[in-house]
């Protein structure tokens, strides 16, 4: 049987801050139709690799490949075009616009797809929540809602993969089973490829297909959700 190259792969990437190291050799997989965790405490370089992965920062050594395609070297927007979506930690959402303004946000660098109200339908369907309130501010939703809408604004334009930074951070219990349930729904309909840092463990092994650990930049401990060693991960993790 001929090997079938994971979506992102991930291979021998070395990362750092002016003369710092972050990560080291880092080699990860994450095949179509799969979510995959990267868990880790904080400070261990879980938000540096993702901000790699989206081309905002450079490595210093190794490769990060893209549908067969080698994508080291491409800037943010080319690789946004490719298919990535990212939420960064924080939401980063524009707190000025309305609901409605941030989602047609999504679409601005995709002329084709901008403007199409069946997207933000599209949005609205999956996020019942914004559609109470399209014309608020984004600034004034609770910090739930504001999540939903940095889901939604990444997920309006079909990302074939979706970065996703510590998205049940400061959500309250009831909007984290929402995103739970809305990230399953994703993966078993194979619509979005899906990478996860997390550190809620629960919630990352009920979602994940398969786990990624680090601890000081490079990754220690990996395997399916179901043959992890749950107390073995939670040493990793815990603060």
């Amino acid at each position: 049987m001929q090997y079938k190259e994971p979506l992102l792969n991930i291979r021998g990437l070395a990362v750092g801050y002016g003369q710092s190291l972050v990560l080291s050799d880092v080699a990860l997989e994450v095949p179509e139709g799969q979510v995959v965790c990267l868990m880790g405490r904080n400070g261990v370089g879980k938000t540096t690799l993702l901000k790699a992965i989206m081309g905002l920062l450079n490595p210093r050594a190794g490769q990060v490949r893209f549908a067969e395609n080698d994508l080291t070297k491409w800037a943010p927007h080319r690789r946004a075009k490719a298919g990535f979506g990212y939420v960064p930690q924080g939401r980063h959402i524009f707190p000025y616009l309305t609901v409605n303004e941030n989602l047609l946000m999504g679409l601005e660098a995709f002329p084709g797809k901008k403007g199409r109200p069946e997207a933000v339908d599209r949005m609205y369907t999956l996020f019942p929540a914004l559609k109470l309130n399209p014309k608020k501010t984004a600034g004034t939703l609770s910090g739930g809602q504001q999540q939903q809408l940095a889901l939604a604004r990444a997920l309006i334009r079909q990302p074939r993969l979706l970065l996703l930074d510590e998205p049940t951070e400061g959500i309250q219990p009831s909007i984290v089973q929402e995103i739970e349930e809305l990230l399953q729904r994703l993966r078993d309909q194979q619509d979005t490829t899906i990478l996860l840092v997390e550190q809620f463990l629960d919630f990352a092994l009920g979602i994940a297909d398969y786990c990624y650990v680090m601890e000081k930049g490079a990754i220690v401990l990996e395997g399916t959700a179901r043959d992890l060693d749950y107390n073995l991960v939670r040493e990793y993790v815990a603060v």
